[in-house]
């Protein structure tokens, strides 16, 4: 494969594009970041001789076609968005700009380069709230986004469909639950627990710290990813409907304080750090995927909740006391 990995020195891109080179060395990679606060290239300083990295945004289409014409690329992952909730609440602006506009800037490059297949990573959070008897999230469940985060990644799955069948474009959709592991912004719920609880300061939990996620260590979700990527099917077969949505979750769903808890007693820290400030507006209670469609490709998780946060922890201890 010919590869553009976009949002490639964040978090999640970053171990895909790692992963990825280790294990298929004879792939072209070019990486397309735009280098925000979330990012950070040397990431990717193991495998920069073996890739080529382009600082740029997904919604410059010129330079995205400029991409193509120069690399002959033939697939997308498309790893680049603003993800921050709080973030989105309060400037929605750069999350239309990222996650809408730029995914459509994607489309329109596929457009001009027939075959070109194009694997879009979408979120749980497009399901919005839950309550504890609902049943995790099928692809077949209806969409009901609370976030302007949210709701930026739903309209850019809308568009990926619909590019799909007026333009007959291949590709497909992954929504995941929360990644956790290195890499992560500081500005994330585990690292600003770790990093809080290193320095003896108060530990920002909302509400009372019942929110539940399903917590995904990050490289489980890149193989998961790696999985659908070598799966052909999934980008061409138009009788398959809603199989081309894939759910990835590892079925860890961990009330927030538990969470805030259990990275406690990893730093040998004090529970009383804990303060619970004001909730944020809109919180969603709960979120869960069923991901029995991904699971069936062949794929499962093999990091458990309790090796995915202890080497979480050693990870930002080091980053945070160097």
């Amino acid at each position: 494969m010919r590869l553009l990995v976009t949002g490639a020195a964040g978090f999640i891109g970053s171990h895909f594009v790692l992963r990825h080179v280790g294990q298929y060395p004879e792939d072209a990679v070019v990486v397309l970041d735009k280098l925000t606060y979330a990012a950070d290239k040397h990431f990717l300083d193991p495998v920069l001789d073996r890739i080529t990295f382009v600082e740029g945004d997904i919604a410059d289409q010129p330079l995205v076609a400029q991409l193509f014409e120069k690399h002959k690329l033939d697939t997308i992952v498309n790893f680049a968005a603003e993800s921050h909730v709080d973030n989105s609440i309060r400037d929605a602006a750069p999350f239309l700009r990222t996650n809408i506009l730029g995914v459509q800037s994607l489309i329109e490059v596929c457009r001009a380069h027939a075959g070109v297949r194009l694997l879009h990573i979408s979120t749980d959070e497009v399901y919005g709230d839950l309550s504890d008897d609902d049943p995790p999230r099928t692809a077949e469940h209806v969409l009901r986004p609370s976030s302007p985060y949210a709701a930026s990644k739903a309209a850019a799955e809308m568009l990926v469909m619909a590019a799909m069948r007026t333009y007959g474009i291949p590709a497909c959709v992954t929504r995941c639950t929360n990644n956790y592991g290195p890499h992560q912004a500081e500005e994330k719920f585990i690292p600003t627990v770790i990093r809080h609880a290193l320095r003896d300061e108060p530990i920002p939990v909302y509400a009372e710290g019942k929110n539940k996620r399903d917590w995904l260590y990050v490289t489980d979700h890149t193989d998961a990813v790696e999985v659908i990527l070598h799966t052909d099917w999934a980008f061409r077969d138009p009788q398959i409907g809603s199989g081309h949505i894939f759910n990835i979750s590892a079925g860890h769903e961990q009330q927030n304080i538990t969470v805030a808890k259990a990275i406690l007693a990893l730093l040998q820290k004090p529970e009383k750090l804990i303060s619970f400030v004001k909730d944020r507006p809109g919180h969603d209670w709960r979120y869960a995927l069923d991901s029995a469609n991904t699971r069936k490709l062949g794929w499962a998780p093999k990091v458990s909740w309790e090796e995915g946060v202890r080497r979480t922890v050693d990870w930002y201890r080091k980053k945070f006391v160097s």
